[in-house]
């Protein structure tokens, strides 16, 4: 039988890059006590006014069809908090609400890319952005992010590699797996250079609100002369802890989401109403979570760093954002893959592979900053004690 050419683009784009994260979950639900640092969720649950506002709304009826655009009041909240954050009016004919963040890209990719036109990526990257890029047809051509440069983007890494056939500038800040977010001078740069060109700059912002003490957020929606090439997506995933409500939106021009809504609506016709109404709620205040994730990821960020700091050979980047440290591994001579595969049977902490993020974190890890303080600790001093034992056996 005959499949479409875009099976082919995803293959191993999708759930393999997951593999050791359900091969712990396995092992966890045979009984074995595993420690889990491996994927993003909240450390907290869903606020209750969230799911008793989404509760309320289905009780009052509010489970009909919606519209490709998004619900009216959710819209407005939107474009309210827009302009009160980025210094200058947003108006409603510049939102767009889908299902989850991963909804949103999907369909501004669709919107701005297909077969032949070319993506620059920041690599590292988060694991589905190939996959993303790769739907349409277009070209993910890597741009690279170093330690040196904290892991943030600069322009003169993407200048080169500029060609006839770029069309977006793939931003993400805060970034993960790195935890790095853009400064101004970042920003300004990359959209001198996107001026230049004629490309658009499409940025992922969505741990926007989990910015750490000392470092300030800046989006390229702060500047106005990039207004016109400018879409930024996010949801209240991480923010308010409520990753399976599946509510994101992107604002952009009018243009742009007018050319995008025939394409939500081929795909969806409409979020859920009763969740547009918790998530207006929720956009239109203060998250009650974020800043409590802020200051707990940040601390366990700080003792997977103290434990391992007398580990010679391993480094630890401390995240500006998010949740999530990177450790480097590669002075152990083994794969960020086969660090992480050993350490999941050896020692039970489960750990993503740098490599399941880019060819840029081979030889590195990924944890989650997620669980409690004393688990962390456990399991740092676990990775330490893992590589000691490698580095010993290879004196």
């Amino acid at each position: 039988m005959r499949y479409a050419s875009v099976t082919d683009r995803l293959s191993g784009l999708g759930g393999a890059k997951w593999a050791l994260h359900a091969r712990a979950r396995a092992m966890k639900a045979a009984g074995e006590d595993i420690i889990e640092f491996t994927i993003g969720e909240p450390d907290v649950p869903t606020p209750t006014r969230f799911i008793e506002a989404a509760s309320a709304a289905m009780q009052a009826g509010r489970t009909g069809y919606s519209n490709g655009r998004g619900e009216p009041g959710l819209v407005a909240a939107l474009a309210a908090r827009y302009t009160a954050r980025r210094g200058r009016e947003i108006t409603r004919d510049q939102i767009m609400c889908l299902p989850g963040t991963q909804t949103v890209l999907y369909g501004i990719l669709r919107t701005l890319v297909e077969a032949g036109d070319e993506v620059l990526l920041g690599d590292p990257m988060y694991a589905t952005y190939e996959g993303l890029i790769a739907q349409t047809g277009a070209k993910v051509v890597p741009v690279p992010l170093t330690p040196e440069t904290g892991f943030r983007m600069q322009a003169a890494d993407v200048a080169p590699r500029i060609t006839p056939r770029s069309r977006v500038l793939f931003l993400n800040s805060p970034h993960n797996p790195t935890g790095a977010v853009l400064r101004p001078q970042d920003i300004r740069a990359l959209g001198d250079l996107a001026k230049a060109h004629d490309l658009w700059i499409l940025c992922d912002e969505v741990y926007e609100d989990m910015v750490f003490p000392g470092v300030t957020f800046t989006s390229p929606l702060d500047f106005a002369d990039l207004a016109d090439r400018t879409i930024v997506a996010s949801s209240i995933s991480k923010s308010h802890a409520a990753p399976g409500f599946r509510s994101g939106w992107c604002v952009g021009p009018a243009e742009f989401c007018a050319r995008m809504l025939p394409l939500s609506e081929t795909m969806l016709f409409g979020s859920q109403p009763f969740l547009a109404d918790a998530t207006q709620i929720a956009v239109s205040e203060p998250s009650p979570v974020a800043s409590g994730m802020v200051e707990r990821f940040s601390r366990r960020a700080g003792i997977i760093a103290d434990a391992l700091s007398g580990v010679n050979g391993l480094y630890v980047h401390r995240p500006e954002a998010g949740m999530f440290a990177l450790i480097d591994v590669r002075a152990t001579g083994l794969s960020g893959e086969d660090f992480a595969a050993s350490l999941l049977d050896r020692q039970k902490v489960a750990v993503m592979p740098g490599e399941s993020f880019g060819a840029g974190l081979s030889g590195w890890l990924r944890l989650s900053l997620t669980q409690p303080d004393d688990r962390t600790a456990l399991a740092a001093n676990r990775i330490a004690a893992h590589a000691a034992s490698i580095l010993g056996n290879a004196a």
